[in-house]
């Protein structure tokens, strides 16, 4: 069964391309060592919630967009070895690759699916 890393950061708007920059580079080393699938979503749709939502999760600020993100692996021992050897391949060097935004706003998880329809 596969393996899911889902994402949620704010970007300052500003930095979309720079954004979908710092992701090729990145999801490119994903693929590289074992992800069948990367998706990075600029946020379109996404309203203020009255209890919660995306904005308030990673604390967004009026000038940010949400990016919603998930890196599909065949399963989760290549998910970890892949974790493994990125953390020591330079290509994800901060000084290399630096992150348009504030990572430590960054929320993200690992997911076991326990329903799939369709296919990609």
């Amino acid at each position: 069964m596969p393996y899911i890393d889902g994402f949620v950061i704010a970007v300052p708007t500003a930095n979309k391309q720079k954004f979908i920059d710092h992701a090729r580079l990145g999801d490119a080393v994903f693929m590289e060592y074992g992800a069948t699938r990367v998706v990075e979503c600029w946020g379109d749709d996404v309203p203020a919630g009255k209890q919660t939502d995306f904005q308030r999760a990673v604390q967004a600020k009026e000038d940010e967009s949400i990016v919603f993100s998930w890196i599909e692996w065949p399963d989760k021992a290549t998910r970890d070895a892949a974790f493994k050897k990125m953390m020591e391949d330079p290509r994800m060097d901060p000084k290399i690759n630096p992150m348009p935004f504030d990572g430590a706003r960054m929320i993200y998880g690992g997911f076991q699916p326990v329903v799939e329809l369709g296919s990609a």
